[in-house]
Protein backbone atom coordinates (compact mmCIF):
# COMPACT_ATOMS: atom_id res chain seq x y z
CA UNK A 1 0.00 0.00 0.00
CA UNK A 2 1.83 3.17 -1.08
CA UNK A 3 1.45 6.30 1.08
CA UNK A 4 1.99 10.14 0.38
CA UNK A 5 5.99 9.65 1.17
CA UNK A 6 6.33 7.49 -1.92
CA UNK A 7 5.54 10.26 -4.54
CA UNK A 8 7.63 12.99 -3.03
CA UNK A 9 11.56 13.67 -5.25
CA UNK A 10 13.72 16.31 -5.23
CA UNK A 11 13.66 18.62 -7.69
CA UNK A 12 16.06 21.19 -8.74
CA UNK A 13 14.69 24.79 -8.97
CA UNK A 14 16.22 25.66 -12.21
CA UNK A 15 14.28 22.61 -13.77
CA UNK A 16 10.88 24.20 -13.13
CA UNK A 17 10.13 25.53 -16.41
CA UNK A 18 8.89 29.29 -15.84
CA UNK A 19 8.42 30.26 -19.72
CA UNK A 20 7.84 28.56 -22.45
CA UNK A 21 9.74 27.28 -25.56
CA UNK A 22 9.06 29.64 -28.49
CA UNK A 23 8.00 27.48 -30.36
CA UNK A 24 5.54 24.51 -28.94
CA UNK A 25 6.52 21.46 -30.71
CA UNK A 26 10.21 21.92 -29.91
CA UNK A 27 10.17 20.62 -26.48
CA UNK A 28 11.35 16.92 -25.11
CA UNK A 29 9.39 13.94 -25.36
CA UNK A 30 10.78 11.09 -22.88
CA UNK A 31 8.81 7.89 -24.33
CA UNK A 32 9.08 5.56 -21.19
CA UNK A 33 8.44 1.75 -22.59
CA UNK A 34 8.06 -1.52 -20.59
CA UNK A 35 12.12 -1.75 -19.87
CA UNK A 36 13.79 1.75 -22.21
CA UNK A 37 13.81 5.38 -21.74
CA UNK A 38 14.15 6.84 -25.17
CA UNK A 39 14.61 10.99 -25.48
CA UNK A 40 12.88 12.32 -28.35
CA UNK A 41 11.90 15.53 -29.36
CA UNK A 42 7.81 16.05 -28.87
CA UNK A 43 7.51 16.56 -32.69
CA UNK A 44 8.54 12.45 -32.88
CA UNK A 45 5.34 11.81 -31.05
CA UNK A 46 4.31 10.59 -35.21
CA UNK A 47 7.06 7.45 -34.15
CA UNK A 48 4.82 6.16 -32.01
CA UNK A 49 1.85 6.27 -33.83
CA UNK A 50 -0.05 4.71 -36.85
CA UNK A 51 -2.86 5.40 -38.78
CA UNK A 52 -6.13 4.52 -37.20
CA UNK A 53 -4.74 5.52 -33.88
CA UNK A 54 -6.76 7.90 -31.96
CA UNK A 55 -5.74 11.22 -29.89
CA UNK A 56 -7.95 12.61 -27.77
CA UNK A 57 -8.41 15.97 -26.65
CA UNK A 58 -9.23 18.16 -24.10
CA UNK A 59 -10.80 21.66 -25.60
CA UNK A 60 -10.79 23.52 -22.43
CA UNK A 61 -10.21 27.04 -22.55
CA UNK A 62 -8.51 28.93 -19.70
CA UNK A 63 -10.42 31.59 -18.49
CA UNK A 64 -8.83 35.13 -17.07
CA UNK A 65 -10.05 33.76 -14.01
CA UNK A 66 -7.42 35.70 -11.45
CA UNK A 67 -9.40 39.18 -10.43
CA UNK A 68 -7.94 41.39 -7.50
CA UNK A 69 -10.08 44.34 -5.44
CA UNK A 70 -11.16 44.96 -2.36
CA UNK A 71 -13.42 44.72 0.51
CA UNK A 72 -15.84 47.68 1.11
CA UNK A 73 -13.46 48.08 4.52
CA UNK A 74 -10.79 48.76 1.93
CA UNK A 75 -8.71 45.67 2.62
CA UNK A 76 -6.96 44.17 -0.30
CA UNK A 77 -8.35 41.18 -2.01
CA UNK A 78 -7.45 38.43 -4.75
CA UNK A 79 -10.28 36.21 -5.99
CA UNK A 80 -9.55 33.12 -8.26
CA UNK A 81 -12.92 31.55 -9.88
CA UNK A 82 -13.27 28.12 -9.39
CA UNK A 83 -15.96 27.37 -11.58
CA UNK A 84 -18.60 29.42 -13.54
CA UNK A 85 -21.84 28.25 -12.01
CA UNK A 86 -24.18 29.96 -14.47
CA UNK A 87 -24.39 33.33 -16.62
CA UNK A 88 -23.95 35.62 -12.97
CA UNK A 89 -22.48 33.33 -10.53
CA UNK A 90 -19.32 31.35 -9.64
CA UNK A 91 -17.42 29.34 -7.03
CA UNK A 92 -13.98 30.85 -6.34
CA UNK A 93 -11.51 31.23 -3.83
CA UNK A 94 -11.04 34.62 -1.84
CA UNK A 95 -7.68 35.68 -0.51
CA UNK A 96 -7.60 38.08 1.91
CA UNK A 97 -6.59 39.22 5.48
CA UNK A 98 -9.51 38.24 6.79
CA UNK A 99 -12.00 36.31 5.07
CA UNK A 100 -15.35 38.37 3.72
CA UNK A 101 -18.67 37.27 5.16
CA UNK A 102 -21.97 36.14 3.27
CA UNK A 103 -23.71 39.20 2.36
CA UNK A 104 -21.12 41.32 1.78
CA UNK A 105 -19.56 43.24 -1.36
CA UNK A 106 -16.16 42.84 -2.99
CA UNK A 107 -15.21 45.05 -5.05
CA UNK A 108 -13.24 43.44 -8.45
CA UNK A 109 -10.39 46.69 -9.31
CA UNK A 110 -12.13 48.35 -6.92
CA UNK A 111 -15.11 49.88 -8.58
CA UNK A 112 -17.56 46.59 -10.03
CA UNK A 113 -19.47 45.48 -7.13
CA UNK A 114 -19.37 41.81 -6.81
CA UNK A 115 -21.94 40.03 -4.03
CA UNK A 116 -20.74 37.15 -1.73
CA UNK A 117 -23.55 35.10 -1.37
CA UNK A 118 -22.36 32.29 0.79
CA UNK A 119 -19.60 30.00 1.36
CA UNK A 120 -19.59 25.72 -0.24
CA UNK A 121 -16.73 24.51 1.87
CA UNK A 122 -13.45 26.17 1.25
CA UNK A 123 -15.18 28.26 -1.88
CA UNK A 124 -16.74 31.27 -1.97
CA UNK A 125 -19.92 31.18 -4.41
CA UNK A 126 -20.30 34.50 -6.27
CA UNK A 127 -22.78 36.78 -7.52
CA UNK A 128 -22.06 39.18 -10.28
CA UNK A 129 -23.96 42.27 -11.73
CA UNK A 130 -23.55 41.52 -15.16
CA UNK A 131 -22.50 38.33 -17.17
CA UNK A 132 -19.56 36.36 -15.71
CA UNK A 133 -17.46 35.96 -19.00
CA UNK A 134 -18.06 39.52 -19.61
CA UNK A 135 -16.96 40.42 -16.41
CA UNK A 136 -13.71 37.97 -17.27
CA UNK A 137 -12.53 39.42 -20.38
CA UNK A 138 -12.68 43.04 -18.90
CA UNK A 139 -10.91 42.32 -15.34
CA UNK A 140 -9.97 39.21 -15.60
CA UNK A 141 -5.77 38.39 -15.26
CA UNK A 142 -4.80 34.69 -16.93
CA UNK A 143 -3.59 32.60 -13.57
CA UNK A 144 -0.51 30.85 -14.09
CA UNK A 145 0.03 28.49 -11.30
CA UNK A 146 1.78 28.98 -8.61
CA UNK A 147 5.32 27.82 -9.11
CA UNK A 148 5.43 30.48 -11.79
CA UNK A 149 7.31 33.18 -10.47
CA UNK A 150 6.19 36.01 -12.14
CA UNK A 151 2.95 37.75 -13.61
CA UNK A 152 1.47 36.57 -16.48
CA UNK A 153 2.05 38.72 -19.69
CA UNK A 154 0.43 39.48 -23.01
CA UNK A 155 2.48 36.20 -24.88
CA UNK A 156 1.07 33.70 -21.91
CA UNK A 157 -2.69 34.49 -23.11
CA UNK A 158 -2.04 32.87 -26.11
CA UNK A 159 0.77 30.60 -25.08
CA UNK A 160 -0.93 29.15 -21.46
CA UNK A 161 -3.70 27.94 -24.85
CA UNK A 162 -3.62 25.33 -26.77
CA UNK A 163 -4.02 25.80 -30.03
CA UNK A 164 -7.43 24.11 -30.36
CA UNK A 165 -8.95 25.62 -27.07
CA UNK A 166 -12.61 26.22 -28.07
CA UNK A 167 -14.82 25.87 -24.76
CA UNK A 168 -14.07 28.29 -22.17
CA UNK A 169 -14.32 27.18 -18.33
CA UNK A 170 -10.58 26.06 -17.24
CA UNK A 171 -8.52 28.13 -14.45
CA UNK A 172 -5.90 25.98 -15.17
CA UNK A 173 -4.11 24.83 -19.00
CA UNK A 174 -4.42 21.12 -20.22
CA UNK A 175 -0.69 21.20 -20.63
CA UNK A 176 -0.04 18.06 -22.48
CA UNK A 177 -1.87 19.61 -25.49
CA UNK A 178 0.38 22.83 -25.34
CA UNK A 179 2.99 20.80 -26.90
CA UNK A 180 0.94 20.70 -30.23
CA UNK A 181 1.13 23.61 -32.93
CA UNK A 182 -0.71 23.55 -36.36
CA UNK A 183 2.03 22.14 -38.01
CA UNK A 184 2.12 18.90 -35.66
CA UNK A 185 -1.65 18.62 -36.24
CA UNK A 186 -1.51 18.65 -39.92
CA UNK A 187 1.21 15.94 -39.66
CA UNK A 188 -1.29 13.69 -37.71
CA UNK A 189 -3.90 14.07 -40.14
CA UNK A 190 -1.43 13.50 -42.91
CA UNK A 191 -0.13 9.99 -41.24
CA UNK A 192 -3.94 8.74 -40.79
CA UNK A 193 -4.32 9.31 -36.81
CA UNK A 194 -7.66 10.36 -36.09
CA UNK A 195 -8.39 12.83 -33.46
CA UNK A 196 -11.18 13.23 -30.87
CA UNK A 197 -12.63 16.05 -28.56
CA UNK A 198 -13.55 15.97 -25.16
CA UNK A 199 -13.96 18.96 -22.29
CA UNK A 200 -12.80 18.93 -19.01
CA UNK A 201 -12.67 22.60 -17.04
CA UNK A 202 -9.91 22.17 -14.98
CA UNK A 203 -10.17 23.36 -11.64
CA UNK A 204 -7.38 25.40 -9.41
CA UNK A 205 -7.46 22.26 -7.15
CA UNK A 206 -5.40 20.74 -9.30
CA UNK A 207 -2.36 22.38 -7.78
CA UNK A 208 -3.70 21.20 -4.50
CA UNK A 209 -1.60 18.91 -2.44
CA UNK A 210 -2.04 15.80 -1.16
CA UNK A 211 -1.48 16.19 2.68
CA UNK A 212 -2.70 13.24 4.46
CA UNK A 213 0.15 10.09 4.61
CA UNK A 214 -3.03 7.65 3.98
CA UNK A 215 -3.86 8.60 0.29
CA UNK A 216 -7.61 7.00 0.88
CA UNK A 217 -8.26 10.51 3.21
CA UNK A 218 -7.56 12.72 0.66
CA UNK A 219 -10.90 14.46 -0.96
CA UNK A 220 -10.17 15.31 -4.92
CA UNK A 221 -12.15 18.67 -5.98
CA UNK A 222 -14.73 17.88 -8.38
CA UNK A 223 -14.53 19.08 -11.88
CA UNK A 224 -16.94 19.16 -14.88
CA UNK A 225 -16.63 17.04 -18.12
CA UNK A 226 -18.83 16.55 -21.00
CA UNK A 227 -17.56 13.92 -23.61
CA UNK A 228 -19.66 14.03 -26.81
CA UNK A 229 -21.04 10.39 -28.41
CA UNK A 230 -18.78 10.79 -31.29
CA UNK A 231 -15.67 10.52 -29.35
CA UNK A 232 -17.72 7.53 -27.66
CA UNK A 233 -18.16 5.67 -31.34
CA UNK A 234 -14.71 6.85 -32.28
CA UNK A 235 -13.20 4.71 -29.21
CA UNK A 236 -14.94 1.99 -29.68
CA UNK A 237 -14.32 1.69 -33.65
CA UNK A 238 -10.46 2.49 -32.40
CA UNK A 239 -10.68 -0.27 -30.04
CA UNK A 240 -12.87 -2.99 -32.24
CA UNK A 241 -9.78 -2.56 -34.84
CA UNK A 242 -7.16 -3.13 -32.25
CA UNK A 243 -5.85 0.80 -32.62
CA UNK A 244 -4.11 2.57 -29.77
CA UNK A 245 -6.41 5.18 -27.63
CA UNK A 246 -3.87 8.00 -26.64
CA UNK A 247 -5.31 10.49 -24.05
CA UNK A 248 -3.52 13.65 -24.63
CA UNK A 249 -3.23 14.70 -20.76
CA UNK A 250 -4.40 13.43 -17.75
CA UNK A 251 -7.40 15.10 -17.81
CA UNK A 252 -8.19 14.25 -20.57
CA UNK A 253 -7.48 10.60 -19.42
CA UNK A 254 -9.45 11.54 -16.04
CA UNK A 255 -12.13 12.83 -17.95
CA UNK A 256 -12.36 9.33 -19.83
CA UNK A 257 -11.82 7.03 -17.60
CA UNK A 258 -14.72 8.71 -14.90
CA UNK A 259 -17.02 8.48 -17.39
CA UNK A 260 -16.07 4.76 -18.22
CA UNK A 261 -16.48 2.89 -14.33
CA UNK A 262 -19.67 0.72 -15.48
CA UNK A 263 -16.80 -0.68 -17.77
CA UNK A 264 -18.28 0.58 -21.06
CA UNK A 265 -17.30 4.41 -22.09
CA UNK A 266 -20.50 6.42 -21.94
CA UNK A 267 -21.17 10.41 -23.73
CA UNK A 268 -22.54 12.53 -21.87
CA UNK A 269 -21.74 15.76 -19.42
CA UNK A 270 -21.24 15.52 -15.27
CA UNK A 271 -18.62 15.97 -12.37
CA UNK A 272 -15.57 13.56 -11.72
CA UNK A 273 -13.65 13.42 -8.50
CA UNK A 274 -12.36 10.36 -9.62
CA UNK A 275 -8.96 9.95 -7.36
CA UNK A 276 -6.84 7.14 -9.74
CA UNK A 277 -4.25 5.71 -7.53
CA UNK A 278 -1.76 2.82 -7.89
CA UNK A 279 -4.13 -0.38 -8.25
CA UNK A 280 -6.68 1.18 -10.41
CA UNK A 281 -7.65 -0.68 -13.78
CA UNK A 282 -7.88 1.04 -16.90
CA UNK A 283 -10.95 0.78 -18.82
CA UNK A 284 -10.67 3.20 -21.75
CA UNK A 285 -7.20 4.57 -22.20
CA UNK A 286 -4.16 2.48 -23.92
CA UNK A 287 -1.52 5.35 -23.64
CA UNK A 288 -0.65 8.72 -22.41
CA UNK A 289 0.68 11.51 -23.54
CA UNK A 290 1.70 13.94 -20.45
CA UNK A 291 3.78 16.13 -18.60
CA UNK A 292 6.00 15.73 -15.94
CA UNK A 293 4.31 16.23 -12.18
CA UNK A 294 4.66 18.06 -8.79
CA UNK A 295 6.10 16.21 -6.36
CA UNK A 296 3.23 14.99 -4.03
CA UNK A 297 0.37 15.61 -6.53
CA UNK A 298 -2.31 13.44 -7.38
CA UNK A 299 -1.64 13.91 -11.40
CA UNK A 300 1.76 11.89 -10.08
CA UNK A 301 -0.57 9.40 -8.80
CA UNK A 302 -2.15 8.79 -11.65
CA UNK A 303 0.61 8.42 -13.64
CA UNK A 304 2.83 6.01 -11.48
CA UNK A 305 -0.74 3.93 -11.50
CA UNK A 306 -0.66 3.85 -15.33
CA UNK A 307 2.80 2.96 -16.09
CA UNK A 308 3.67 1.54 -12.89
CA UNK A 309 5.00 2.91 -9.82
CA UNK A 310 8.82 2.07 -10.36
CA UNK A 311 8.61 2.82 -14.03
CA UNK A 312 7.56 6.11 -13.45
CA UNK A 313 10.23 6.79 -10.33
CA UNK A 314 13.24 5.94 -13.04
CA UNK A 315 11.64 8.45 -15.39
CA UNK A 316 11.59 11.11 -13.46
CA UNK A 317 15.36 10.19 -12.34
CA UNK A 318 16.20 9.88 -15.74
CA UNK A 319 14.15 13.18 -16.97
CA UNK A 320 16.03 15.27 -13.46
CA UNK A 321 19.82 14.24 -15.05
CA UNK A 322 19.01 14.68 -18.53
CA UNK A 323 17.34 18.25 -17.41
CA UNK A 324 14.33 18.25 -18.84
CA UNK A 325 12.01 20.80 -17.77
CA UNK A 326 9.16 20.06 -15.65
CA UNK A 327 5.61 20.97 -14.76
CA UNK A 328 3.24 23.38 -16.98
CA UNK A 329 5.56 24.52 -19.23
CA UNK A 330 8.13 21.83 -19.10
CA UNK A 331 8.53 18.81 -21.27
CA UNK A 332 6.50 15.84 -22.00
CA UNK A 333 6.28 11.95 -21.49
CA UNK A 334 5.19 9.59 -23.73
CA UNK A 335 3.56 6.32 -21.82
CA UNK A 336 2.31 3.01 -21.92
CA UNK A 337 -0.21 1.46 -19.48
CA UNK A 338 1.76 -1.11 -18.07
CA UNK A 339 0.46 -1.40 -14.33
CA UNK A 340 0.80 -4.89 -13.89
CA UNK A 341 4.30 -5.81 -15.30
CA UNK A 342 7.59 -6.24 -12.99
CA UNK A 343 10.14 -2.61 -13.36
Amino acid sequence: MYTLSDFDFNLPKELIAQAPLEQRSASRLLAVGDRSLVDCHFSQLLDFLEPGDLLIFNNTKVLKARFYGSKQSGGKIEVLIERVLGSRSALAKIRASKSPKGGSTVLIDDELPVKVEGRQGEFFILGFPENVFDVLETHGHLPLPPYIEREADQYDETRYQTVFAKEPGAVAAPTAGLHFDDALMAALDRKGVEKAWLTLHVGAGTFQPVRSENLAEHEMHAEWYTIPEETVQMVQAAKKAGRKVVAVGTTSLRALESASQTGTLQAGSRETALFITPGYTFHTVDHLVTNFHLPKSTLLMLVSAFAGYHRIRKAYAHAIAGKYRFFSYGDAMFLTNRPDMTD
